[in-house]
């Protein structure tokens, strides 16, 4: 009897499958179940956001920018509101700045929530996307009672935000802290001691942290990796240096690591956010110089936040004029795409899908 022989085949995992997130094409080379080669094809969405901004004034951007990472909209507005404000030395009042803290811890905890139960649906499993979605739901009404939008704000302003915050927010938002709060051990006791959950994630896609870094990777994913590195913390921006919280940090590195720490970065978001609830002063809301005709001087500046998925920047760059001479953005998920074929292969096709999704990429960060 002759030796048993297998080929090598290709498959395409995309660019319309659910579990890619978005549009993202990734050809496979398979032998049998077990993956041999990715190949990631990126382009499909690409929406010429940065050269739209260059024909636009510099406040035209910021609801262009609402799509670049529509997930956690609010830190889009406030990275290019920043990269402006240093461009033209502009001093944001206070409460602005208490008032963006706010809304973009806030919308970090709505997007692990997102991540948390989109996560767990791409495994297999459906009930913890039914309820990461219903404390989701709290922080969207915050958003919308604040300013009317659901999933791009265009509320982060060059120079402070659009509009105050009504009355009711504050309890409101008291209120979902600590509903959410509440809930995390509901959401840990669905899956941290789940059999099939551990199986399909513990010890799967391992990243190590020499990898990560020499690709550029940040956020969760290269916390989960063992390096303690978080924009807040280690480049402060914004009024960050004022409260007290903790970066945390995991060090497998695999799938089950990298949904852990999202869970840990909630419970931190919830005390920032309870600490500038406490601060929050009176006084206004925007600087004077925010205005629809602003112009920023010559010259050029590169501002980056801490993103729900990593590190998230603008370069701006400036002739004096209305709009800007150049506009450069750069999101995680490109960096993450980009690392996938160097520790996702030698593995089964299922378990890629549980890689994919807890690197946690949205297409729009790739093609913008």
């Amino acid at each position: 009897m002759g030796e048993l022989r297998t080929e090598e085949f290709i498959v395409n995992m995309g660019p319309h499958h659910p579990s890619t997130h978005g549009v993202c094409r990734l050809v496979l080379t398979m032998d049998g179940e077990k993956i041999v080669k990715i190949e990631p094809v990126i382009g499909y969405l690409h929406r010429a956001i940065e050269k739209i901004c260059e024909n636009r004034t510099y406040m035209q951007c910021i609801p262009l920018l609402d799509r670049f990472e529509y997930v956690t909209a609010m830190s889009c507005n406030y990275v290019f509101s920043l990269a402006a404000e240093r461009l033209a030395q502009i001093e944001v009042p206070e409460r602005a700045e208490y008032l963006r803290v706010i809304m973009l811890e806030l919308n970090r905890i709505a997007s692990h929530l997102l991540f948390y139960g989109v996560t767990a649906m791409d495994i297999g499993a459906y009930t913890p996307f039914l309820y990461g979605l219903r404390e989701r739901e709290l922080i969207i009404d915050l958003f919308e009672m604040t300013c009317g939008q659901r999933l791009t704000y265009n509320y982060i302003r060059i120079g402070g935000v659009s509009r105050d915050i009504p009355k009711e927010f504050i309890p409101k938002c008291r209120e979902a802290l600590k509903i959410i709060s509440g809930k995390m051990s509901d959401y840990e006791g669905l899956l941290n001691e789940n059999p099939i959950w551990l199986e399909r994630t513990k010890g799967i896609a391992v990243l190590p942290k020499e990898l990560a870094i020499a690709y550029g990777v940040s956020g969760p994913v290269l916390r989960a990796s063992g390096v303690q590195y978080d924009i807040r913390k280690n480049d402060p921006y914004s009024i960050y240096d004022r409260f007290d919280f903790e970066i945390p940090v995991r060090y497998n590195g695999d799938c089950y690591d990298r949904y852990l720490l999202r869970l840990d970065e909630i419970r931190q978001s919830i005390k920032i956010i309870t600490q500038a609830l406490d601060g929050l002063p009176d006084g206004d809301i925007k600087s004077k110089k925010s205005k629809m005709t602003f112009k920023a001087p010559a010259g050029e500046v590169y501002a980056r936040i801490e993103n729900s998925r990593g590190e998230m920047g603008v370069y701006l760059m400036s002739d004096g004029g209305k709009t800007p001479l150049r506009v450069k953005t750069r999101g995680a998920s490109y960096n993450h795409v980009q690392v996938l074929p160097h520790f996702g292969t030698d593995m089964l096709i299922a378990d890629l899908v549980a890689n994919f999704a807890t690197l946690d990429v949205i297409m729009p960060e790739v093609d913008r």
